[in-house]
């Protein structure tokens, strides 16, 4: 009998922790999740033409995200970063 493979609970729960359009916030959010040992996955995504207008006129946009149960220590190492690259930095709260 075979059985079928079962994945955890933890697999493929994945959210967006932060968005930004300033590729030297993303470097220094990376940098920082990195150094505290946080995995996450970091993606360019490509703004339409007419939607630049919100973005102010940024042609991508960066996407980081992490696994669910690492949201609090990356939150905690966010706000250790200056206020300058925290500015640059759209958050989203779980």
């Amino acid at each position: 009998m075979k059985r079928k493979i079962k994945m955890g609970k933890d697999v493929n729960q994945d959210v967006v922790l932060c968005r930004t359009t300033s590729t030297h916030a993303g470097n220094v959010t990376t940098k920082k999740l990195m150094e505290d040992s946080i995995s996450f996955n970091k993606y360019w995504k490509r703004i339409p033409f007419f939607l630049r207008d919100r973005f102010r006129g940024a042609s991508e946009i960066c996407i980081i995200s992490i696994n669910r149960n690492e949201y609090a220590a990356a939150r905690r190492s966010i706000d250790c970063l200056e206020y300058k690259v925290r500015r640059r930095l759209k958050l989203n709260v779980l």
